[in-house]
Formats: structure tokens, C-alpha cells, sequence
């Protein structure tokens, strides 16, 4: 079965919504018509039979915006004072947009403690299962009134990796993150033409994570730097991950359907070995038809020993197993010095 269609049977679900996605850009106010339809997408997949995990950034922002605080904030007294503002007004429209269909929803605030320590974790997962078992949605947020910035019980610094710490509390099935950017590239397609977007991921390596650049949003707090460290936690906890562009917060329909929306991070699996393989396009070569670029790290590993070459270079040149025969002689130029060409995609 292909990975995506995977996705559908998928029964505890984490969905997180960045700040950006709730909000609209000019105002920093909430956008009321894409989180009146999250929530009946939500209500959806709950009618489905699935078991729904929210994730909502938006308090620091919105509190922002109520308290006329538009720079950006270096302070954390008054980040904190945003929040403490910001959070319940959030969850007075979660509120009041699930009720109209009956929902009971439930206010969890998470501090670092709250995951790294034993005690604390333990407490927190039955809360959460309890939660589950009433048919109660927990929109969960950091409790940023009150953390602070420590390395060891202070805050997370990104919703994306609080994220992934519930997904692992919880024992998810799949996260979801909807940010800003529409998944993972290459390389920054804002400064590199060429940057190729990356569909599947079956393994984190360093070349992987030299991928990720630092840059969030005036309103949020997350890069894709943060995404890929998410993403390690959320598939070692035995989780797929997928990150997609949350202006289109439809695209979580598509992504349950098993559509090929956003980066699919797959879980680490036991039989599985620890592979990768990444699909991308390179935006700039549409006109003569998309290409595409495949890249198995276990194939790479196994050929590396028979050629006794060291690797694949920088590159996101990849080959697909119907060019069986085309990559044996791209096996032999790679050694002779030519580097890969792309292949027609599929």
C-alpha cells in the first residue's frame, strides 16, 4: 500500500494550527472564516470515528492585537502578559464555533515540565486519555503566562515541538502540522530558484537537517528548523508527521484522503530499517513538465559498498527503481566524476 493511503485509517490525530493560519496578516486579529471551517473539519474527522488532538498557537498574537502591541516582542513579561490576554479570547471562539455542533472542548496548557518530567508527564497523559474517552477535544497551547526560558523545565520556544512531545504523550497516529510554508524544500525557494520540494521523507539525516533554515513569521515563532526537530521526535515516537501550508486549512481533508499535500515525515518503523526517500520538484521546470528527484539512503548504503564509492554528493539528483538499468551506468559515471541528471517524472 502507498504511504499516503495509509494516512486514512490513521485514528489519533494531532492537528496543530500555527499562528498564521488563525489569524489574518494585516490585523493580527482571528480569522474567523478559516477557523469556523477547521472546526467543521475537526467536528468531520470526529464523526468519523477518529480521536482529534489540537495544537492552536495564536495567544501571544492575539493578545498582541487586543493590547495594541504591534513590534515585535523582546520583553518576555509582556509576551507573557500578550498570552495570558491572548488565550482566552482564543478559546472563547473555539469554544462558542464547537458548540454549535454540540462538541465539548477542553483547555490544556502545557509547560516543558509538564513533558520531560515523569511525574508531571504521567498526569498529563491521563488527563488527555480521559479526555479521549468522554469525547471531549483538548485544545492544547503552551502556558506562556507563565514559562520561562530554562533549558531543563522552562518553555518549548515553538508550538511545532510541543506538537510532537503530545503526539508522543498520547501515543498519536499521525501530527499534523498547518504553518506558513507549503513543506519542506531543498533549499530556500525565496533564494534559490532551483529549490526542489521534498513529498516523502522516510529517514532524518544530516543532509536532511541542513535543509531546514531558521525563518518564522513576524507573528510566529517556528522555522523549518523546528519542523524537522519535530518531526524527529513525532517519528521516533512511531508517528507520520505531515507538514502543509495551513492558507488552504481544507488541505487537511486532502491529506486524510491521502492526497500528496505538504511533506510526509514517515514513522520510524521496527521492520522498516532506517531509509529515506524524498520526491521533489524543481518549481522552475514546469513549463517542460514537472521532474522529479528520488533518493533511497538503504539503496545508497548497499551501492556505496559494491561501488566502494563514498556517497551521493550535495545534490537532490535521485533515481527511481523502474530506471534499474539507467542507474547502473549513473552508478559508473558517478565514479568516473559526471554527476546525475534528473529523470522524467511519473
Amino acid at each position: 500500500m502507498e504511504q499516503r493511503e495509509t494516512i486514512k485509517s490513521k485514528k489519533r490525530i494531532v492537528i496543530k494550527v500555527g499562528t498564521t493560519t488563525i489569524t489574518h496578516k494585516e490585523t493580527g486579529n482571528i480569522d474567523l472564516e478559516k477557523l469556523e471551517k477547521f472546526v467543521r473539519i475537526l467536528i468531520n474527522l470526529r464523526n468519523k470515528g477518529k480521536e482529534v488532538i489540537v495544537v492552536s498557537s495564536g495567544a501571544v498574537g492575539i493578545g498582541r492585537q487586543v493590547l495594541g502591541i504591534w513590534e515585535r516582542l523582546e520583553e518576555s513579561a509582556i509576551k507573557q502578559a500578550c498570552a495570558a490576554v491572548g488565550q482566552g479570547r482564543m478559546m472563547m471562539m473555539y469554544e462558542k464555533l464547537f458548540a454549535e455542533y454540540d462538541q465539548l472542548t477542553a483547555q490544556v496548557l502545557l509547560t516543558k515540565e509538564s513533558i520531560m518530567s515523569k511525574e508531571c508527564r504521567q498526569d498529563a497523559r491521563n488527563t488527555f486519555e480521559e479526555l479521549l474517552r468522554m469525547n471531549v477535544v483538548p485544545i492544547v497551547n503552551e502556558n506562556d503566562a507563565i514559562s520561562v526560558e530554562e533549558e531543563a523545565y522552562g518553555n518549548f520556544g515553538d508550538n511545532d515541538t510541543m506538537a510532537a512531545h503530545v503526539a508522543r504523550l498520547v501515543e498519536a497516529d499521525l501530527l499534523i502540522l498547518m504553518s506558513d510554508i507549503e513543506g519542506l524544500y531543498t533549499d530556500d525557494p525565496r533564494k534559490n530558484p532551483n529549490a526542489r520540494f521534498v513529498h516523502t521523507v522516510r529517514y532524518i539525516d544530516e543532509k536532511l537537517e541542513r535543509m531546514g533554515k531558521g525563518a518564522g513569521s513576524a507573528m510566529g515563532t517556528g522555522g523549518m528548523a523546528t519542523k524537522i526537530e519535530a518531526a524527529k521526535v513525532a517519528t521516533k515516537s512511531g508517528a507520520d508527521m505531515v507538514i502543509a501550508n495551513g492558507a488552504n486549512i481544507c488541505a487537511i481533508n486532502d491529506i486524510m484522503a491521502g492526497k500528496k499535500i505538504g511533506t510526509l515525515f514517515m514513522a520510524e518503523r521496527e521492520n522498516g530499517g532506517k531509509s529515506y526517500e524524498i520526491h521533489g520538484t524543481n518549481r522552475n521546470e514546469k513549463q517542460g513538465g514537472e521532474q522529479e528527484y528520488r533518493l533511497t539512503g538503504t539503496e545508497q548504503k548497499k551501492r556505496g559498498a559494491e561501488t566502494g564509492s563514498k556517497r551521493i554528493e550535495e545534490t537532490s539528483s535521485i533515481f527511481t527503481g523502474r530506471e534499474s538499468k539507467r542507474h547502473c551506468e549513473c552508478e559508473r559515471k558517478r565514479n568516473e566524476g559526471i554527476s546525475y541528471r534528473p529523470i522524467d517524472a511519473d
